[in-house]
This record gives C-alpha cells, structure tokens and sequence, in this order.
C-alpha cells in the first residue's frame, strides 16, 4: 500500500497561502483523479481543488477554517480502494469451540474464580441482611397538615436508610444542604419546593438575581452547583443578547460587546492592496455631472432588440465602452508606473495597448476585481456578454485567480448602491480608476430652459505620477461625451 500526501498548490501566480474553507470528502471516501476535495479561499477567490491521486482517503491533515502556506500537505490519500481488504485484514476463522455442558474443565474453573464451579448463579445464594429500619411513627392528622406518603421519606429518614453489603452509607446533609429551618411538620411540599444548594451558591444566586428553582440541578446529591449558575446565567445572557438584537446590553463587560472578525481571505487581501496604492501612489480625483438621457434612451432600445435577447443590458455597458474609447484617445491612463527597474533606482511608464477591463464587484466574500481581457476586441454585443458573466461568476465565488490579474484600469459602478460619485482608490498596478455614480433625474438647463434629464456624475481617481490634470480632464470628457452621446461609438 501507497500513502500519497496532497500539499497545498499555488493555484494563481504568486499565491503565498490559502484557507480551507471546506471539504468535501472524509477519511475512507474513495476519490479517482479529479475528483473535488476540498474548496480553498486564496487572496481572491474561492476555488475547488481536484484530486491528482486516485484511492481512498486516510486522513485530512488540515481542518476547515485554518489558513495554511503554499506546499503544506493537506490530505492523504492511500493507493488502495476501500472495501477491498488485504489478506493480512482478513481475519483468520475462528477455531471451533465444543460446547461445555454442566461444568468447565479444570484449569478453566480455577481461572473463573469458581464462579461457575460451584459458585452461586444469580438468584441463588445466601440473602443480604435485611434492612432495618426504625419503627414508624403515627402521622400527625391536625388541621392544617397532610401525611408524608410512606415512599417519600424524610431527608433525616433518608441519611439512615442505607445499610447492608455494599452499600455506602448517606451522610446526613454534611454540607448544609438542606434549610433546617422549621417549616409545615411533616407536610410534603416544606420538602419539596426547598432547592438544595449550599450557602456559598444560595449567596451567588442571590447576587446575579438567579432563581435556584429555573437551575437544572447536576449535584451528586441533586443539589444546584456553581457550574449551574454560570452555564445558566451563560445560557440566559445568550437568550438576552438574542433579544436584544445588534446592540449589547449596558450591564455587559465592554469586552463581552465587542465582536472580533479575523482579518483574512479577500478581506485581507483587499486591505493590503489599498494600503499600498493609498501609500505608493499619489491621488488626484476629479468629477464631471454628465447628462446620460440619451444613454437612457439607448439602453432602453437595446432591451428590446432582437440582437441583445436574453441578454442583460445596463448603462455600465455604455460606461464600460466609453471608458475603452475615451483611454485609446489618452493612452498614458492605461499604464503602469514601475520602480526599480533593472535593479536600479531609474523608473518607466509602461504603456499598454490592450484594455484588461476591471469591474469591482461586490460579493458576500468582499470586494472582487476581476477583469475582461483584451476588452478593445469586442463588441458591443460580446461586451454585455462577458459583464454578465463576469458579474454572475463574482456573486457565486467561482472567480478564478487568473480572471483578476493583469487588470489595466477599472470601473467602479458604485451608483448601483444609490451613491452619487465618490473618490475610489487605484488598483495596485493601475494608474485611473472611474466612479460611476447613480443616475436619477434631476433639473437641467438645456437650450436655456429648466427641464428634467437624466444626470450622473462620474468621478475620476489617478496615480499623479503618470495622469496629471490636464490628462485627467481630458480623459474624463470623453468618457463624459459619449455618455452624453453614444451615437460617438459609431465613428
């Protein structure tokens, strides 16, 4: 038998570690090749690792949740297949036992200790001494007062009751468990209704404003324990924080109202990319309102053309293009500006002529950015095409590393979530990035008259080393232009 051990792949360039997220398989499940295993999140995404081992799995060496470096073994799987035992597995038969009638041979009645040779069988034997007990008093019958029954002893009775072989004596209330104080003579419910608990707790109780009577009891006696006062006030803070909704109680320690979240996955990620684009790269933003009627009026004609059926069509695809347009006017927006180059202090722009077209979108796993390569190729047709794909692949967690690399400049449609411009920060590796706002209809002066349109504002953030203002300006007026006039993407 063969053991092979899967470490952890990189499964996109430069991926340093992942988490396991779940698996999908558990030891002595039988796998081929291919075969998913286990779903990790990287700095990105969420993807599904196929087996390259065909067997049965052993172990998982890594459990759910625990983020791991590259090349970490994860999962063993064995060459064998399950259910087909090796002859050392098979179990050797059974000799044949003949059957003993009456008694056992000699050396095995000595071993049993003559339980069978001779020994008494259950049932048999001499009998344990019988218990005694005190002759029963006459139970009062004055007004007022109701016999206990005979199988209800007192707890007094109950400390003497237990005698004869074996038998462990019951200490009378050594701990104080039961309140002596007078209560209704010989009546059942002075017995019963009386928790039992020691001082300490009764005090505890009393304290947290706990009734022992609501306590499930675990006492060897039966008796209310501080552990169940702490797992009961546990239990009803947890009831009450339940109740109480987002808000933590005023009562509460500060700590026990303040939720930890483990930075990690694309939380992380995202974190340390805007860390270094905020720090690296000097911002500038700008804005521009735009009047978008007649980008309305064009999206309206595409829902129902026989060209774009089936196909979800928004003013994004309008802004996606201009974008493309407006960068082949000013090229320096789809650059990058790299240090060190050669391994010396000289730096260049690097220029690129192709549009790696990013779309931030949001997803319940965070922020993602993954782009349309070569996006300057496609029309406008196969454009709407790979932003729906994009984005339904986004919203599912099956963006694949490699679909978020390379990006060139990106669009940020953050006027889905009714937000009107806002000041975006670069991705790392771009020089631009484009806000595009809600839009809503608004007063607007046209022809000198006070009419209704369709306005957004776009806004524009660019890395000031390579974009300065007056290439920022022009690059926005002409994102701005065909929004205000698509028929421009015909020329």
């Amino acid at each position: 038998m063969t053991l092979n051990k899967f470490n952890l792949p990189d499964v996109g360039e430069g991926l340093t570690e992942a988490e396991i997220v779940s698996w999908k398989v558990k030891p002595g499940d039988t796998v081929a090749i291919n075969d998913v295993l286990c779903e990790i999140e990287t700095a990105k995404s969420l993807v599904e690792l196929p087996s390259p081992f065909a067997g049965t799995v052993t172990e998982l060496l890594v459990p759910e949740g625990v983020t791991i470096d590259v090349g970490t073994a994860i999962i063993s799987v064995s060459d064998e297949v399950s259910g087909d035992p090796t002859p050392a597995d098979v179990p050797a038969p059974a000799s044949p036992v003949q059957p003993l009638y009456g008694k056992l041979p000699e050396a095995d009645a000595e071993t049993s200790g003559g339980a069978l040779a001779g020994g008494p069988l259950v049932g048999s034997g001499p009998k344990a001494d019988a218990v005694k007990r005190r002759a029963r008093r006459s139970a009062q019958t004055a007004t007022g007062t109701v016999p206990v029954p005979e199988s209800v002893p007192t707890p007094q009775a109950a400390a003497k009751t237990s005698s004869g072989p074996g038998a462990d004596a019951v200490e009378a209330d050594p701990a104080g468990l039961v309140d002596n104080r007078p209560t209704l003579g010989g009546t059942l419910t002075g017995l019963v209704n009386r928790v039992l608990a020691k001082p300490p707790v009764r005090k505890i109780a009393r304290d947290l404003g706990i009734d022992l009577a609501d306590v499930v009891a675990t006492g060897l006696r039966g008796e209310v324990t501080r552990e169940d006062l702490v797992s009961y006030q546990a239990q009803r803070d947890a009831e009450l924080d339940k109740a109480d909704g987002f808000w933590g109680r005023a009562g509460k320690p500060q700590d026990q109202r303040i939720e930890r979240v483990p930075v990690k996955g694309v939380r992380k990620a995202t974190a340390k990319a805007m860390v270094e684009s905020a720090f690296a790269a000097p911002h500038v933003s700008i804005f521009v309102d735009v009047d978008a009627s007649r980008t309305m009026e064009f999206v309206k004609r595409l829902k129902v053309s026989r060209d774009f059926e089936g196909i979800k069509v928004s003013p994004l695809l309008i802004l996606a293009k201009a974008v493309i347009w407006a960068a082949a006017r000013n090229p320096s927006v789809n650059a990058t500006w790299v240090d060190n180059v050669d391994g010396t202090d000289a730096a260049e722009i690097h220029v690129k002529h192709y549009m790696n077209l990013g779309i931030a979108a949001a997803t319940p796993r965070g922020l993602m950015v993954p782009n349309i390569k070569d996006a300057q190729d496609l029309s406008l047709k196969e454009l709407a095409l790979a932003l729906n794909n994009l984005a339904t692949t986004a919203r599912a967690g099956k963006t694949k590393p490699a679909e978020m690399q390379g990006g060139t400049l990106t669009v940020t449609n953050i006027g889905a979530l009714g937000i009107d411009t806002g000041t975006p920060i670069i991705n790392p590796g771009e020089v631009a990035i484009v806000a595009f706002g809600t839009i809503k209809q608004k007063p607007w002066v046209l022809d000198g008259e006070v009419i209704p349109r369709w306005i957004t504002t776009l806004g524009g953030s660019f890395d000031h080393r390579v974009v300065d203002g007056d290439l920022s300006a022009r690059f926005m007026a002409d994102v701005a232009a065909i929004l205000e006039e698509p028929a421009l993407l015909l020329d």
